[in-house]
């Protein structure tokens, strides 16, 4: 249960970088660049919501149950099927476009997102 919670953007590192080689607009990018991003997740068990409000009031959540296939969504939209699964403590899946893990460390909620060579590395607090 050391996921469950409401979490607010405390740093991140290389999100330009990661943005723009998503395809994201610039001007979402200025957007997001300062915007504490909001993280709720609720989890019983293996079974997780994880939703995420973004600069723009998009918000979007996905509901998985570790190991088992699941639709999901991306913030632009894009609707994937994914497996959701944990290594040691920390929650792993494969976007389309990057692999993304969670994990709890020194009780903040890091979140590494990585595509190729690039990386965005996301710590927020418990609120």
């Amino acid at each position: 249960m050391a996921f469950a919670g409401k979490w607010e953007t405390e740093s991140q590192v290389g999100y330009d970088e990661f943005c723009k080689l998503l395809g994201i607009p610039d001007d979402i990018i200025e957007k997001g660049r300062d915007y504490k991003l909001v993280t709720e997740v609720t989890q019983s068990g293996n079974d997780f919501s994880w939703t995420q409000v973004y600069p723009t009031n998009a918000k979007v959540c996905n509901k998985f149950t570790i190991g088992q296939e699941c639709d999901m969504e991306t913030i632009g939209g894009k609707k994937f099927k994914a497996t959701v699964t944990m290594e040691g403590a920390k929650l792993c899946v494969q976007f389309p476009n990057y692999h993304h893990m969670s994990e709890i460390s020194g009780g903040k909620l890091v979140e590494t997102s990585t595509a190729g060579s690039v990386t965005l590395k996301r710590t927020s607090k418990k609120i």
